[in-house]
């Protein structure tokens, strides 16, 4: 690794004289023009940016090795488990070398055919399927489609038999939950309100519940729920296996808790439920499973950060009238609950996953009073995903397994024989190279200990390595053990990967996560800087050597960690980031997350946030580590002005010769994208680490 000896020649960037007011303070934003793509300064400016990151590629010396070595980790592909509806199911899967997962589904006869195939329906790659729900039955399936990383879902309904496309589009659906009722006929669904009856800052929000009768026109839907409402809503839909009961959850933005809902189908019109209340202006998050025996499992938070499960009866709703069945568990995090039940089971069973310091646990209960059978034993330690049961229900189940260097795999539990068993590997074969892997714990600023993975080709420390700490830290989203390929590219090349299980996650329940949000986000950026320094002490790595990633909510960790500590890392990667946390809400859904971060409109909350808000603690004369910002045209979660801001703050506030450079990618958004799109962007944050972490 050679320091250059002279600064990139940066493209000049107008400083605006702009100061807004907020509560007394003076907050400058000199370059504000860059919100906008319109502006011809805007348009030569990041074209001059793209001619810098050319320049970059050609230091690249490990570049096409690690985009071979990804593209090869990623070759086994992918498959899910069955989701059974009626007499056939439905999975996804990923051939090796496909740019997509294929849906499919598997005929009563065991004739499989592809159902939707995105590269089929559009060859350019760029459109997506974001989800889809079969009917109960299994002779419909909805599916949602967008179109270049936008996520501005599409819903449409197929018929299984014919594989026909007989409704759709219906616009208005991004991160629309599809309810069917019985029969196939109708679904619940959620969509926002017509634009052009709203102000266009409000665009975005305004959701609603429908009722759709399938082949009418949207226009003459059923409004069910959601009038009146706060603007910046979500809502969840669910109709129970046995399409009995309607259950509606409403939480304001991203904020963990909700309001719970349910209405008996039998008893009142599909297109006009009659709700009862079962939690409202409660600080906890709630929801329903209901039981063949009549008995309702309630999954909550209330009173339990870690997660409990209580028993109810229909219409003894309310909190006061729940029964505990499997109590909260003090260093366990409850996760889900599945039912195992039907003439060949002696008696009911529930399948209960738990994460330990964000590692899965699987334990198997009576469903009578909770009581613990046994615990099972799984593949080693790592994360499983679901368990998904059969919708008519059943004694077996069937669970996603992976670590840090196993593919997911799907295993199935069978409540008859108490056995877990391989159920179907991904279709391919992958050679995984061999890694030590730890959990440590280490001390954050203020005494709390936090818990970290670190990945390396050694058992031990034996040298100073190139090193990439990995954090995220908001939103209760944990960091598990999990494949991925550019982990064991880069530790299979020398280098060591951390991740640092930082609050505002949920590893140690919703208690960890509120220690990282609103006005202990500093927390979270405390816990990043001392895994970096337990790093740096253990002898795993230096300053030198060590790199930083994040992205989205963990664009804004990293961000936060140059600006604060631009001492302790050499290298920052930052991926569609937040970075102006005063205009956040200013575009894209940025006003849902105030209950995360908090408001800028809000006197205390602005003094949050401007304590911290990376693209205003960028510092005059201070030598910052080399940096890529990474942004993409079609994002339309976090606004790509974020990251044109800051690099232009940056390059004009460094006085180093280390480099600061804006990565940009259109026909992508935040979301989910192709095989080869992913190859691409993983082998330049690899290269890109590769050179400014020393890694030869």
């Amino acid at each position: 690794m050679t320091t250059p000896t002279a600064a990139p020649a940066y493209p000049s960037a107008d400083r605006l004289d702009l100061v807004d007011d907020f509560h007394g303070t003076a907050v400058s934003d000199p370059y504000r023009w860059l919100e906008s793509t319109d502006d011809p300064r805007t348009t030569q400016w990041l074209e001059h940016q793209s001619a810098l990151m050319a320049d970059e590629r050609t230091g690249w010396t490990r570049r096409e090795h690690f985009a071979g070595r990804v593209e090869a980790l990623l070759g086994s592909g992918t498959v899910s488990p069955p989701y059974w509806r009626g007499d056939r199911y439905f999975l996804v899967r990923r051939e090796p070398g496909q740019q997509f997962t294929v849906l499919y589904v598997i005929d009563p006869d065991g004739t499989e055919r592809v159902l939707i195939d995105p590269m089929v329906l559009d060859p350019s790659g760029v459109t997506t399927l974001d989800s889809w729900q079969p009917s109960k039955e299994g002779d419909r399936i909805a599916y949602q489609l967008s179109v270049g990383g936008n996520e501005e879902s599409l819903l449409y309904v197929m018929d299984v038999e014919t594989g026909q496309t007989i409704e759709g589009p219906i616009d208005r659906c991004r991160y629309s939950p599809v309810a069917w009722v019985l029969g196939g006929g109708a679904y619940y669904y959620v969509r926002r309100i017509a634009p052009e009856l709203l102000p266009e800052s409000e665009q975005n929000f305004h959701r609603r519940v429908y009722l759709h009768r399938v082949g009418a026109s949207p226009d003459t839907d059923d409004l069910i729920f959601g009038a009146g409402m706060t603007m910046t809503n979500y809502y969840g839909v669910e109709v129970s296996r046995d399409g009995h009961w309607l259950q509606v959850s409403a939480s304001e933005g991203t904020e963990p808790r909700n309001d719970l809902w349910v209405a008996d189908l039998t008893q009142s019109p599909l297109e006009a439920p009659a709700f009862a209340l079962v939690q409202g202006d409660t600080d906890a998050q709630t929801g329903l499973t209901f039981l063949r025996d009549g008995r309702v499992l309630v999954s909550t938070d209330l009173a339990a950060p870690r997660g409990r499960v209580a028993v109810t009866r229909p219409g003894a709703w309310t909190s006061d009238a729940w029964t505990d069945l499997i109590a909260e568990d003090a260093d366990a995090v409850l996760e889900s609950v599945t039912i195992l039940d039907g003439p060949e089971l002696a008696s009911d069973l529930l399948l209960v996953v738990r994460t330990s310091h964000g590692v899965a646990q699987m334990s198997l209960h009576g469903a009578d009073d909770g009581h613990l059978i046994r615990t099972i034993d799984l593949p080693g330690a790592g994360t499983i995903g679901g368990p998904v049961e059969c919708i008519d229900g059943g004694p077996v189940t069937w669970f996603v397994f992976t670590d840090h260097a196993t593919v997911p795999t799907v295993y199935a539990y069978d409540g008859r024989t108490d056995e877990v068993t391989l159920h179907a590997r991904p279709p391919g074969t992958v050679e995984v190279p061999t890694v030590h892997s730890r959990q440590v714990t280490y001390t954050s600023a203020d005494g709390t200990e936090v818990r970290m993975f670190v990945l390396s080709p050694t058992a031990e420390p034996d040298a100073p390595r190139p090193t990439i700490l990995y954090g995220y830290g908001g939103f209760g989203v944990p960091l598990t053990p999990g494949y991925s390929a550019a982990i064991l590219a880069w530790v299979e090349a020398g280098g060591i990967w951390a991740i640092a299980n930082l609050r505002g996650g949920s590893e140690e329940g919703e208690d960890w996560h509120r220690a990282g949000m609103l006005g202990s986000k500093q927390n979270v950026f405390d816990d990043f800087h001392a895994a970096a320094e337990w790093l740096i002490a253990e002898g795993w790595t230096s300053a030198e050597h060590l790199g930083i990633y994040g992205g989205s909510n963990g664009g804004l960790l990293v961000g936060a960690a140059m600006t604060q500590r631009p001492d302790l890392f050499n290298a920052v990667v930052c991926v569609a980031p937040l970075l102006d946390m005063i205009r956040y809400t200013t575009s894209e859904l940025g006003p849902t997350w105030t209950v995360e971060y908090g408001d800028p409109e809000v006197a205390e909350q602005f003094s949050w946030l401007i304590d911290y808000s990376p693209y205003h603690r960028v510092a005059e004369s201070t030598d910052y580590p080399a940096t890529m910002f990474a942004i993409f045209d079609n994002d339309t979660r976090t606004d790509p002005m974020h990251g044109r801001k800051m690099c232009a703050a940056v390059q004009h506030a460094t006085i180093g010769t280390r480099p600061i450079l804006l990565r940009t990618e259109g026909d992508v958004g935040h979301g989910a994208r192709s095989l080869s799109k992913s190859v691409e962007e993983t082998a330049d944050t690899l290269a890109f680490f590769a050179r400014w972490t020393g890694l030869s």
